[in-house]
């Protein structure tokens, strides 16, 4: 399982986001419990970005709601941690 690490910037972006949708506010909760078991399902649709957002990968919790973040290792650890950049619909997050 790996530990979910919420930035500033997806804290606020998530009440933004969920304010003006909050029947959203279950599924995201539940995309985020699915991305601590396993990130890489398939029905997350998880993918690296390219461009500008090279280093970044996204998922889909929704028709139009994107999640961006990162993996990275805990440096003093090991442990493997999904960083939780930002949320919100694809022309919002990219």
């Amino acid at each position: 399982m790996r530990k979910l690490i919420l930035t500033p910037h997806f804290k606020r972006a998530f009440r933004r986001y969920v304010r003006h949708s909050p029947l959203l506010q279950e599924r995201i909760e539940q995309t985020l419990r699915d991305m601590e078991q396993d990130v890489l399902a398939a029905h997350l649709a998880q993918h690296p970005l390219t461009g500008k957002l090279q280093g970044i990968r996204a998922c889909s919790c929704g028709y139009d709601c994107r999640i961006l973040f990162t993996l990275e290792l805990h440096p003093l650890t090991g442990e493997e941690l999904i960083v939780l950049l930002n949320i919100g619909t694809h022309d919002d997050v990219y």
